[in-house]
Order: structure tokens, then C-alpha cells, then sequence
């Protein structure tokens, strides 16, 4: 696939990253030479300096042979041009960033398409929405549901206590008969690994497990994990993450909010209805404990300062804090703050890719997930008639090496991928794979 890339930082570079992996033909616009720079020297894709609303740069960068445009500056309205004039020079999809919610209604999707934007994405909002599920399943370290709540990606961290750790999944098998869920990946010290029956899971693994809904509370135990009832919830940082964050969660909790510029301070008290806005200085220890840090459930760090963030969350920890979730924007950070106490990490750049990459996709894709630590993805995808996917039972598929079936919705039945099962046409199948076999299994349903 031919694509398009303009963007002003990380999050263009990192999208650049994760599709050539995939072998498409990547042309990158960006206004800074030092990134043009950076990316020449890096990465196998072509690279153009210059400003992407300017037609002569997008004809340059072969916007009409483009099979999509993906707009990712900072500013929306330089994104929402660049689209609509990338849609007019022949590009086939279009895909523009915003930070607006309201342009997220799907009332307002007929204006953007008839300005040549095909969809729009809000990275703030994607991450709004996974915070709110954590909240909502505080026994989880990352939580992701497919075919509205049908099927359930959890990963969880294996306590000491767990009464799985120190067994095999075999064992696992035989000791809790009644289980329905399926182990997926195991992350541990720094690699990933697809699990076989006779693969140990020992303290401390990360482990991504495909369940049904009614699998969840068993799921929970067995990590040696419980929940933990939010009601009372501090978040730093009033940014576009923070704002919207406080939105959604404000009509059913109590949040706190403090923000260290005045004049934003004073907006969002305008924006927010239910929340209280502290103008101050969101490390302040002192602060902390004057808003009752001890008394909350829940803590939220999302300043523009990933170290900021992991340093809060551990310092909230300290004061008893169930639940710490921080904004992690370095990448290489995610590992190391996964590892040393944090409950819950998030990453703009890797939310953002989840929702793009189903575009480059052949085959049919509903829902993506792109893993927060580890180089993987969880895909949704729907089973086209006479693909692959639908001649054989999942024992008997090649399945390639370094991807498994987890699960399957069938109409409003879900089932756990088990080895006798026979895929049929038009079933959502849920996939975890590694990045070298994507394209494999993209393959098997189309």
C-alpha cells in the first residue's frame, strides 16, 4: 500500500515506524529538517521537508497514486486542509487528527467527508476511553473489548499469591476445569512470547488473556488480583488528556484536577461541570496532601512530562493509592514503568496507531489494539467467505508463527478458540500477533 504521512513529531514518526515494518511504501511530510533528518537516517521510506497544506509538496510526495493520506499534525485545521487537499490530487483514503470532540459526533462526519476527509481521529479521546475502562476494571493493567463487550482482552500481572504462578498452563487447565479463556502472550523480563501447554507462568509475568465476560471475575482471582471500588480521584495535569479524562469521568465520580497554568485553570473550571480545579503545581507533595491524597482511589498522571508522570504515580503509591495510571510518551519508558509499581500505562502514540493501522489492512479488520510495552497487536478480524481462515478447524490451520486465535463472535455468541473449532463466514475472530506475521495472517481471511 501506498501511504502518505504529514505530521510535526513523534506521533507521524512513530506511525512511519510501525507501517514500514509492515512493507508499505511510507512517504513521510514533515516541516522540520532535523526529523526529515532523523527519519532518512532510520528508517527505509522517503522523506520530504515542507509544509503539507502546499499542493506542489503534496504532488511531490505522489499524493494521487496515494491508497491513503493520514494527517497527524498537531494543529487540526493544517491536518483537516492537508486531508480534503490529499482527497482532491487522487488519494483514495483520507485521515485527518483532531482535537475537538465535537468533530468526533457522527452527526458532523457528512461535513468532513464532503471536504475529502474520510475519518477522523482524536488521540485525547481514545485515551480518555481506555482510562475509563481501567477505572471500570481496576484488576486489570491494560483492558480492551471487542464486539461491544463480547469478548474481553485483559492483561494482568501476576501476583506472588496468584493461584496460577508456578504452574503450567496445563496444569492451569486441569486444576480449573470450568474456565473459559485462553492465554495469548506472556511479557516477561523485556520479551514476548506465544504460550504453549507446557509453558510456566511465574510472578510477575505479564500475561494477555482473551476471556468472555462472564470469565472476568474467575480471571481476577486467578492473577491474585481484586477489585477496587473508585469513587475518589486526583489527576494532574489539565491538558487535552486531562480535560477530556475529567469529562467523561466526572458525572459519576468526584475528580479533583490540578492544573498549573492560571488562565487554564480558569478554562476548565468553564468546561467542567463536576470537577474541582486546583490551580497549582501538580508535584507538589504538600498540595497533595492538603486535597487528602490518602483518601483517594484513584490517581492520574497525564502532564506533558512522561518522567513527571511515573515519578507521581510511584510518590501516590507511597500514600496508599489503589490505582495509579500514568501518560507514558517516551516509549521506552513503558517497559521500566511497568516493572517498578505502576498499575497502568498509556501511550497517545500507540492509541493513535491502533485506530490507523486497520486502514492498511486487505482484509477486514473492526477493531485493533495496538499493546502498550510490548511490539504486538490484537486484532478483530471478519471472516470473508471462501477465505482461508473458514476451510479448516483451528488445529488443522497454518496459523503463522508468532500469532493465535483467541477468540470468536458469532452473531451474539462468543466462543473461546479451541483446536476442534470451525471458523465461519462472516464470525469476528479475535487475533494476537507479533508484527512479523501481521501480514500472514491479514492473508489467511481474506
Amino acid at each position: 500500500m501506498n501511504i502518505v504521512i504529514a505530521g510535526d513529531g513523534e506521533v507521524g514518526l512513530h506511525l512511519a515506524q510501525e507501517l514500514a515494518l509492515e512493507n508499505h511504501n511510507i512517504t513521510i511530510v514533515d516541516p522540520h529538517e532535523d526529523l526529515i533528518n532523523l527519519v532518512e537516517s532510520h528508517i527505509d521510506l522517503m522523506a520530504i521537508k515542507g509544509d503539507s497544506t502546499s499542493v506542489n509538496v503534496l504532488k511531490s510526495a505522489n499524493t494521487k497514486k496515494a491508497d491513503l493520506l493520514i494527517s497527524v499534525l498537531h494543529d487540526e485545521r493544517i491536518n483537516i486542509i492537508t486531508a480534503g487537499l490529499g482527497k482532491q490530487l487522487g488519494a483514495k483514503r483520507t485521515i485527518a487528527r483532531v482535537n475537538n470532540l465535537e468533530y468526533l459526533e457522527p452527526a458532523n462526519q457528512a461535513f468532513f467527508n464532503q471536504m475529502g476527509v474520510d475519518s477522523v481521529v482524536c488521540p485525547e479521546a481514545i485515551v480518555a476511553d481506555e482510562i475509563t475502562n481501567l477505572l471500570n476494571q481496576t484488576a486489570a493493567t491494560e483492558i480492551f473489548d471487542f464486539s461491544d463487550g463480547k469478548l474481553f482482552l485483559f492483561l494482568i500481572k501476576l501476583s506472588e499469591t496468584a493461584p496460577v504462578a508456578n504452574k503450567t498452563l496445563n496444569q492451569v487447565a486441569e486444576d480449573f476445569t470450568h474456565l473459559d479463556f485462553r492465554a495469548v502472550a506472556i511479557h516477561r523480563e523485556g520479551k514476548t512470547l506465544i504460550p504453549k501447554g507446557d509453558d510456566m507462568l511465574i510472578p510477575n509475568d505479564l500475561c494477555y488473556v482473551i476471556t468472555k465476560p462472564g470469565g472476568i471475575e474467575d480471571l481476577i482471582k486467578l492473577g491474585g488480583k481484586t477489585r477496587v471500588a473508585i469513587r475518589d480521584v486526583l489527576i494532574i495535569g489539565g491538558g487535552r488528556v486531562g480535560r477530556t479524562t475529567a469529562k467523561k469521568l466526572e458525572k459519576n465520580l468526584n475528580i479533583k484536577l490540578i492544573e498549573q497554568n492560571k488562565d487554564k485553570s480558569l478554562q476548565l473550571a468553564n468546561y467542567l461541570e463536576n470537577t474541582l480545579i486546583i490551580h497549582g503545581d501538580g508535584r507538589d507533595i504538600q498540595l497533595w496532601q492538603e486535597e487528602d491524597i490518602k483518601g483517594m482511589d484513584a490517581f492520574i498522571a497525564v502532564t506533558n512530562s512522561s518522567e513527571t508522570n511515573v515519578l507521581s504515580c510511584l510518590q501516590a503509591k507511597k500514600f496508599g493509592v489503589n490505582r495509579t495510571i500514568a501518560l507514558v510518551e517516551d516509549i521506552e519508558y513503558i517497559d521500566i514503568s511497568q516493572n517498578i509499581g505502576i498499575d497502568s500505562i498509556i501511550n497517545k502514540k500507540l492509541s493513535t496507531a491502533s485506530y490507523i493501522v486497520r486502514f492498511t489492512m486487505n482484509a477486514e479488520v473492526t477493531s485493533i489494539k495496538c499493546l502498550s510495552g510490548i511490539n504486538a497487536e490484537v486484532l478483530e478480524f471478519v471472516a470473508r467467505a471462501h477465505s482461508p481462515i473458514t476451510r479448516k478447524a483451528i488445529r488443522h490451520l497454518s496459523i503463522p508463527k508468532g500469532a493465535i486465535i483467541g477468540g470468536i463472535v458469532r452473531g451474539k455468541e462468543s466462543y473461546i478458540a479451541i483446536g476442534d473449532f470451525q471458523i465461519q463466514e462472516n464470525d469476528k475472530v479475535v487475533v494476537f500477533t507479533l508484527p512479523e506475521a501481521i501480514h500472514k495472517v491479514d492473508r489467511l481471511f481474506n
